[in-house]
């Protein structure tokens, strides 16, 4: 039986590919050998959560900040904090049933966004013509690559935004799973990063991008690939800065 091809082989040979995957894992390193981080690292890393929480929802239109860090009101800010105060409870099922970690995210994110007496059919449920998609991005995550690790985030995160599965919260959704993907491949395993913060600095140019990986041009993948590696560098940046207020 001849071996089976990587699909995302082709990815890592577009021009500066390496590079920016050198340079965002690169980044990354300081952060995790932080000395507040040796011992403290859960402390950073549930700020480095909240403030991606903020800067994903704020991609989708929500309030950079609410009017008070106790009393969150807008819809999409709500889902994306629900989402960031359990992610890390997902990712077993990330690791072993991806699929069923993208239902949850989705409730999580979309609870607000639903009306009530839509959640039984809406919540958790692709829409018709996404599971056959869905199924090959479980098949990525759960062993079917062998390509560097920013190389399969950024290819869960595009690939989740340009299918939109549920139709609502597809954003919020994606920049989750992106999250998940970078802990479970041992990208940024303790998920010290705020790499939304890079998308955020950059949102004209992440659309775009994220249009381009739509595409599925050679051009647009190798443009979204790199801005997703600059996004993680700007997320080290972030992730730094929180390690030495806590210093």
């Amino acid at each position: 039986m001849p071996a089976r091809t990587d699909p995302l082989a082709p990815l890592t040979d577009l021009p500066g590919v390496a590079d920016a995957v050198a340079a965002a894992r690169a980044a990354l390193v300081p952060v995790h050998n932080h000395q507040v981080n040796r011992r403290g690292w859960p402390a950073t890393s549930a700020e480095a959560a909240l403030r991606g929480a903020r800067a994903s929802a704020a991609l989708d239109g929500a309030p950079l900040t609410p009017a008070r860090e106790d009393h969150v009101t807008d819809p999409v800010l709500a889902g994306a904090v629900r989402v960031a105060d359990e992610a890390t409870k997902l990712l077993a099922a990330w690791k072993g049933a991806p699929l069923q970690a993208l239902a949850r995210l989705h409730v999580l994110a979309a609870t607000d966004l639903i009306p009530v007496e839509e959640h039984e059919a809406r919540l958790g449920r692709p829409r018709e013509g996404a599971s056959a998609r869905l199924s090959l991005l479980a098949d990525l995550v759960t062993g079917g690559t062998a390509v560097p690790a920013p190389v399969v985030v950024a290819v869960v995160h595009g690939e989740l935004l340009a299918l939109r599965p549920f139709g609502t919260a597809d954003g919020v959704v994606a920049r989750a799973a992106a999250r998940l993907t970078a802990v479970a491949t041992g990208y940024d395993p303790k998920s010290l990063a705020v790499p939304e913060v890079g998308h955020l600095r950059r949102a004209q140019e992440y659309r775009a991008a994220a249009e381009g990986f739509a595409a599925g041009t050679p051009e647009g993948l190798r443009e979204w690939i790199l801005h997703c590696c600059r996004a993680w560098e700007a997320g080290a940046r972030e992730g730094m800065s929180i390690a030495d207020a806590r210093a």
